[in-house]
This record gives structure tokens, sequence and C-alpha cells, in this order.
């Protein structure tokens, strides 16, 4: 039995090469008759998958020209190739490909939306928008159409336009989380000027036996680097009036990330502090999150500072907020956290809120008299050891954009000195208009 095996002849090495070839040869046949009998919707899905799992641009481009081929006017197979070439830098062979199916089929709404991000990527926003509006036009409520004509405008700087585009989009679809994000992010941007009134009324039942009386005035503008405000605050406490001069300003810094920058001056030491500094950064984060960190300064006779974080998250017609402050005192450490819900009944500036958190928040001016501990009429307790939990509910409306009524009303249970409570009624309401 050996030795017939001994007597069998292998192949040659050019042999197998040859085999080799020929298997090659008829396998490439028989998949190129495969491909010529596909329909133009399995040549389709052949290409998606070329492109998206195998990440073969190349082959995709091929497979959907093949179905072009079949079906020359299938315009989402043409409007796909035109993306393919997006996203391979062909741009010219792109704007072909998407001006055909526009011309064919004017105002469809994938047309004009691929051709749309094709120049907005390209840094071309005029043409962008000049390509998406008759898509809007035949497609008012189009989501994906609004929110690239309301970005377009914004990197234009045409926020009042963008902040306008941003409410239609919001009436349409009301629970888009990320168009809710953009608007509130732009609408402080979307007027050059905007002045404020607003007025606090607190009432104790135990500590104080007078009411107090909190107010301000407030103008600001529009800058190339962000918004600017400046404010006057008054207030009336233990029967003693004060002022302090306030700016806010939140410069931008790219489209992630701007921050908030604050100073405040007063001469009525002890009504508010002498001086008060803040700064944040804030990120918008993706998924319609959003973070901030930053600090804090209040300075009566002695200096305090304050640190902040927070992050955000806008779902459906939602906006969820938790922040906590961290004051650092004696060795120890003074915590306080809050949480607030917003409920969107419209734009930016049409909602319901809630609060309910423990602890002082500083950039409250009523609370700025608790962090004053070396004046007698406070009391010189450390604040950790004092408890406080509290509960607001608000208002905000906008009419026509340009004029926004708030108020709030609120309780504090507020710890003033150990195993003594009293509560704290405070009810507020302000306007705003923009020009």
């Amino acid at each position: 039995m050996i030795k017939p095996l001994l007597n069998l002849k292998f192949p040659t090495l050019k042999s197998f090469q040859f085999y080799s070839f020929l298997l090659f040869f008829v396998l490439s046949i028989t998949n190129s008759m495969a491909q010529e009998t596909l329909s133009s919707d399995e040549l389709f899905i052949n290409a998606r998958t070329a492109a998206f799992d195998e990440d073969d641009y190349p082959k995709a481009i091929r497979i959907t020209k093949q179905a072009l081929e079949i079906s020359p006017d299938y315009s989402d197979i043409r409007i796909f190739l035109g993306r393919l070439y997006t996203w391979t830098d062909e741009v010219e062979l792109a704007r072909k490909e998407f001006d055909r199916v526009i011309k064919t089929n004017p105002g469809y709404e994938d047309a004009h939306l691929a051709y749309g991000y094709l120049e907005y990527w390209n840094d071309n926003p005029e043409k962008a928008l000049e390509v998406i509006q008759p898509g809007i036009e035949k497609n008012p409520a189009s989501k994906g159409l609004l929110m690239l004509k309301a970005k377009i405008q914004n990197n234009l700087g045409q926020f009042t336009e963008a902040n306008t585009t941003l409410g239609e989009l919001l009436v349409f679809h009301p629970n888009y989380s990320e168009a809710r994000a953009f608007s509130q992010t732009i609408k402080d941007l979307s007027s050059k000027n905007q002045i404020g009134v607003d007025y606090d009324f607190v009432y104790f039942d135990e500590r104080f036996s007078d009411p107090w009386h909190l107010g301000s005035i407030s103008y600001g503008r529009r800058t190339p680097l962000g918004s600017v405000t400046g404010r006057l605050n008054y207030a009336n406490r233990f029967t003693t009036n004060g002022v302090q001069f306030e700016i806010d300003a939140y410069p931008r810094i790219s489209d992630t990330f701007y921050a908030y920058v604050s100073g405040g001056i007063s001469e009525n030491g002890g009504i508010f502090p002498r001086y008060r500094a803040g700064f944040s950064l804030y990120a918008n984060l993706p998924k319609s999150f959003e973070a901030d960190v930053g600090f804090r300064f209040l300075s009566f006779s002695s200096s305090t500072w304050i640190y902040t974080a927070s992050i955000g998250k806008y779902y459906s017609n939602y906006w969820f907020n938790l922040r906590t402050y961290l004051t650092p005192s004696n060795n120890s450490l003074s915590k306080s956290i809050s949480l607030t819900v917003r409920y969107y009944l419209a734009g930016a500036d049409d909602y319901l809120s809630l609060r309910i958190g423990t602890g002082l928040s500083p950039d409250r001016p009523e609370n700025y008299y608790l962090y004053n501990i070396d004046d007698e009429i406070i009391g010189s307790l450390d604040q950790e050891d004092l408890k406080s939990t509290n509960i607001f509910l608000g208002y905000r409306k906008s009419i026509k954009q340009s004029n926004i009524f708030f108020m709030e009303v609120g309780a504090e249970n507020q710890e003033y000195a150990l195993d003594k409570k009293g509560y704290q009624f405070t009810i507020g309401a302000g306007f705003t208009k923009r020009f």
C-alpha cells in the first residue's frame, strides 16, 4: 500500500498557480454575473453594506454606479452616490449628483439636506443657505433642513435669524432635544441690546422681624466676543439700604466652549459683599449634555471662596441640571446641591421650572448675607453646622421673542442657629426687553 502512494505525482508549482488563477477567474466571472442579475434595490443595499460595514468607499461607489445604470432616475441611490463623493472629498462630483436630483425632483428633502451639508462642511455657508431654502419651502416642517438652516445662520453670525428658525423648528418638533439645547445657547445673542428689571420680596417667619426687598436694573449688549451685561442691584435688609454694581460677560470661545465671567463691587458691606467675582467654563457636549466648572468669590471683612460644578441634559421638552457648591473653611467643607428641572412650553424663554436643594447658593443675592460670618446680626456659626432645604417654582413667558416676563416663588427652611429653624419665603417677578 505504501509503494503505490510513493508513485503518485503531485502538481508542480506552475500547475498550482495555473489552477489558482483559473479558480479566481471563474469566481470573478460568477460574482460579476451575480451583480448584473441583482436589482437596483439589492445593489443599493450592497453599496450601503460596503460603505458602512466594510468602510470601503471605492467599492460602494462602484456598486452604486451599477445600480444607477439600471435605474438612472432613482433619487435615493443618486443622493447616496453624492454623499459617497462628499465623504471622499470629491466635492465637484458630489455637486453634480445633487444638482441632477434637484433638477429632476425639485424640493426633494434629502437632496437639499445632503447638498446643504456638503456646502456647510466645505465652508460655503451662503451657498448652503441658498441650496436648502427651496427644500424648506417644499418641506416647511423638515427637522433636518430647519436645524441645518439654524446652524448656517449661527455660522454667519445671524443670531436673530437663527433663533427665529429654531423657534419655528420647535413648534413643529417640541421634543427635539438638540434644537432645544442649541436655542438656549444662542438666545442671548439673538438681539443686540436688552434691558431688564426685577424685584424680590423676602419674608421671614422667625429669624428677622422686617422683610427684605431686593431689586435690580440691567442693560446688556451683544459684542463680537459675546454678551456683556451691567447690573445695578438694590437691597433693603435690616431696614438698611445698599447698592451693588455688577458686570457679567459670556464670552464665546468656540462652538463647544463658552465662559461666564462676573465681577461686582459695593460700598455697603454687610448688605452686599464689598467685592464679588465669579468664573465658570461651560461646555456643550454631545447627546444634548452640557457641563460647567468654576468658582465664586465673596469678600466682606473676610473672604470666602466657593467652588461649583454642574451637569445638565436636554431631554425631549425637559432640561435637567444638577449643581453643587463647595465652600472650604476651618479644615472643613460646606456642601450644597440643587436639582433644577425645566419643562419647555415653546421656545427658549417659555418654560415652567422647579428647583429643589439643600444648602446655600452664592449666585442668589438673598443668600449673600449668610456668607458674612463675621456680622453680629447674622451670627458666626460655620455653615457646615447649619442645615437648609429649599424649593422654588418658576414661570417664564416670551411674547414675540422680544418681551420676556418671569416670576418665581420659593420657600426655604433655614437653620440659623443650632436647633433653631425658620422659614424664608420669597416671591419675585421681572421683565426683560430685547431689541
